[in-house]
């Protein structure tokens, strides 16, 4: 299918818009977004293109903008996948990048590449099964799905790829959130504030123990959930600690309410939660 050929003169240089399709990767045509006040929102490719972006000119098939014309993404592949082109098909054709970034200079293919509207670089996800160790602020972290930068320059999150032991206010807390899913690297399971803490995590491998100054005691451990695989098994559903300045929120699972706990009511440790022992079967989750 052909239609007309447009060219759009962009900040990211002149880009020709998505104007035919195939039988495998691209059988729709995918239209040209626009902002009200007519700037290109959102620009589908005809073919890969060498884009201009802050880090140096990287092939896209896909880009985005602010409304004030500013890159703001840059995918460089925009294939469709289908019964007839699979994740593993597309993924043959990524190419690895090598760009500096504020965690370092990395080598990686990557699924998009997001910049604040000043040209800094917002987030970058990478593409399935790759990872990267980063230096972060509680140590070397094996890294997958996408890390994501504050416009300062530092990590304000990143997805751990394996059980990882941080530092937390409330002692070591195994880091891993097994439900992470690599749609963008612009929100993941480990965050930190501006000072370098940890402000918030996912486990499935530590639990809470929260005793109140009058003596009672309570316990947040990660639950369980009917398994993928088996209506007969089990799985582990990650526990998330949000940490403020003035005690911790833990929710046991996503549609638990979360409760708070105090710094100054309650001594809180962790611990470890190991119930993979008792089942090796819950140690392993299809849905990863």
């Amino acid at each position: 299918m052909n239609t007309l050929r447009r060219v759009y003169s962009t900040e990211a240089g002149e880009l020709v818009a998505q104007h035919s399709t195939d039988d495998l990767r691209r059988k729709t045509l995918q239209p040209v977004q626009t902002y009200a006040n007519g700037t290109v929102k959102s620009l589908p490719l005809e073919e890969r293109t060498p884009i201009f972006t802050p880090l140096g000119i990287i092939e896209a098939e896909m880009v985005t903008f602010y409304e004030s014309g500013r890159l703001k993404r840059v995918f460089p592949l925009n294939g469709k996948l289908s019964g007839y082109w699979s994740q593993e098909d597309e993924g043959r054709l990524a190419d690895a990048v090598t760009i500096d970034t504020p965690a370092g200079t990395i080598n990686a293919k990557v699924i998009s590449l997001c910049f604040f509207e000043d040209g800094s670089l917002r987030s970058l996800t990478l593409w399935p099964g790759e990872t990267l160790s980063v230096e972060t602020p509680v140590g070397r972290v094996e890294t997958r799905v996408g890390i994501s930068f504050s416009p300062t320059g530092r990590i304000r999150s990143l997805e751990p790829a394996e059980p990882t032991p941080v530092q937390t206010r409330i002692g070591m807390v195994t880091a891993f959130d097994p439900d992470a899913v690599g749609i963008t690297g612009d929100l993941n399971s480990l965050v930190f504030d501006n000072e370098g803490q940890v402000a918030a995590i996912s486990t499935t491998l530590s639990m809470i123990s929260a005793r109140h100054s009058s003596g009672g005691e309570f316990i947040f451990a990660p639950e369980f959930r009917e398994s993928l695989c088996s209506e007969s098994e089990r799985e582990i559903v990650p526990m998330r600690m949000l940490f403020d300045g003035q005690g911790v929120e833990i929710a046991k699972n996503p549609k638990s309410e979360p409760a708070y706990v105090a710094f100054a009511d309650y001594e809180i440790r962790s611990a470890a939660f190991l119930p993979q022992l008792d089942n090796l079967s819950m140690g392993l989750m299809c849905s990863v």
